[in-house]
């Protein structure tokens, strides 16, 4: 995590979910993740069965040039990265991971700037499947950053956590077959080795890293 507000949002939801697989809404408390609040946001299941923002922070929304509470978030990401992004939202819904994704966003004039943004299952009603705590922050601020709005975003590395010790293999499989963004994943899942991370074990799939367990 290169981010402040990624940290600091991340040890917030890894603290008040204790032993759960994933805090319930009513336990977030904004006053506690003031330095991380304008880059927070919620996603909620909408009735096409896809995630769209239910709330979004300040500086989110000017880095699109528009207000994001309502729009879809997976409409955000490029027809090749969509399934993708789709496949890690299963992770954090279903298998209850966090997905820690940087990307590349470009505008209409053809800049980029890269951003890092993390999901993590959040339980609204008893269930994890229809709500996404995350946050999503520019590694970088050029200037025109606020006046030409982020038009299209594509995938640049993702890790995948598992807080609770869980076996990824399938998902990891899945992921990593989905991700396009190199010709290499084109057909097939590349082969994993064996790597460390911040001290932690990971496998390496060429510049994707998933980080096995750990609750720390």
């Amino acid at each position: 995590m290169q981010m402040p507000s990624t940290t600091s949002l991340y040890t917030y939801w890894n603290t008040i979910r204790g032993s759960r697989s994933a805090p319930d809404r009513r336990d977030i408390d904004p006053t506690r993740i003031r330095d991380a609040l304008a880059n927070t946001f919620i996603l909620e299941l909408d009735e096409h069965d896809k995630f769209s923002f239910r709330l979004a922070g300040s500086h989110l929304c000017t880095s699109y040039c528009r207000e994001l509470k309502g729009r879809s978030f997976s409409a955000l990401w490029h027809d090749r990265d969509s399934d993708a992004m789709e496949t890690l939202i299963r992770a954090v819904t279903e298998d209850h991971a966090v997905a820690l994704v940087t990307f590349q966003g470009s505008t209409a004039l053809q800049t980029r700037v890269n951003f890092e943004t993390i999901l993590m299952p959040l339980r609204h009603n008893g269930s994890t499947h229809t709500r996404i705590l995350g946050a999503m922050t520019a590694l970088e601020e050029p200037y025109w950053l606020g006046v030409q709005p982020v038009l299209e975003q594509r995938i640049t590395g993702l890790r995948l956590i598992w807080p609770d010790e869980i076996s990824a293999g399938d998902t990891v499989r899945e992921v990593m077959s989905s991700v396009v963004n190199d010709v290499h994943y084109a057909h097939s899942a590349p082969a994993a080795l064996p790597t460390t991370i911040y001290g932690r074990t990971a496998r390496r799939y060429a510049h994707l890293a998933v980080i096995d367990g750990g609750r720390n």
